[in-house]
């Protein structure tokens, strides 16, 4: 280990302001009352930090571009509520103690929670896979709640004094979580082979993955959840948590788990599951990632 320094990341005032930022906001939103939070920052993206970061402007344009012939009110509108669900789902994750309770009255449903049952008491390895929508921790904190060892992967954010505690937040819910790479994979992994449960998230743009269709467009898309339940035998279970009406909370469904093939077929059933979801509630996914940043058939 280095004693001079010479191995520690350097100092980027940016990204130190912006994270002082960042937690003075959510330390104000967490000295609210729970209902107030959620809704609080879900105004506060929505009219201001989406705004200012220039997320609403990049969810209007994925919405031109896959939908141009909806009213431009009518996309507007589910920009706006992609924003708010974003938000929401933010400060849900760093609110541990109230979204876990909250979570534990959640009763998953659907016949892939069956399914998952089963691959626990058999002590076989499962990945439930899900993208960007509506608030994805919820299913995992619902079923770490009813004694499912689920584990998370997750990417480290660029701005190091954000990503410390960001990834304190996902561990707060139980259950292992990993960082992409090499030693995040081999964590993972084992955990797997001893009969875990893992969540992928599998709607970000890849470069060097294939190009699949989603909502009509190329979308590079990461086969890796498929490579590894064919490689460990592991049902692959597309899982969703839609929020609800209220705005708090939610219903945890798991579908049928994909019949084992070839990866880009078992991705493309996954795909479809998540574009159903997209379709039924288009303002619960994140049109703030740039999806079709560089799909090509």
């Amino acid at each position: 280990m280095s004693t001079d320094g010479e191995d520690r990341p350097p100092f980027r005032p940016d990204h130190f302001m912006v994270n002082l930022a960042a937690r003075g906001l959510i330390g104000l939103a967490l000295a609210l009352p729970y209902r107030w939070r959620v809704g609080f920052v879900g105004w506060l993206m929505r009219r201001v930090i989406g705004p200012f970061a220039g997320y609403g402007a990049r969810a209007r344009e994925n919405l031109a571009l896959i939908w141009p012939d909806r009213p431009e009110a009518e996309r507007l509108a589910i920009a706006e509520a992609s924003l708010d669900n974003a938000g929401r789902t933010l400060i849900e994750n760093y609110s541990t103690r109230a979204f876990l309770a909250r979570a534990r009255q959640i009763e998953p449903q659907g016949p892939g929670y069956a399914a998952l049952v089963a691959a626990r008491d058999a002590k076989r390895p499962a990945i439930l896979v899900s993208g960007h929508f509506g608030n994805y921790e919820a299913a995992r904190a619902a079923l770490v709640a009813r004694g499912f060892d689920i584990g998370g992967l997750y990417r480290n954010l660029s701005n190091r004094y954000f990503n410390a505690h960001y990834v304190r937040t996902m561990q707060a819910f139980g259950g292992p979580v990993f960082p992409q790479g090499r030693a995040g994979t081999a964590g993972f992994v084992r955990h797997l082979k001893a009969g875990g449960q893992l969540v992928l998230l599998f709607d970000q743009d890849v470069p060097g993955a294939p190009a699949l269709h989603f909502l009509g467009h190329p979308a590079r898309t990461a086969l890796s959840a498929a490579e590894l339940a064919l490689r460990l035998g592991a049902d692959l279970i597309p899982f969703f948590a839609t929020r609800q009406p209220d705005g708090l909370g939610f219903h945890v469904m798991l579908d049928s788990p994909v019949p084992h093939s070839d990866p880009e077929t078992m991705m493309r059933a996954v795909t479809a599951a998540l574009e159903a979801r997209v379709m039924a509630h288009p303002g619960q996914w994140f049109w703030i990632h740039r999806r079709w940043k560089g799909g090509k058939l």
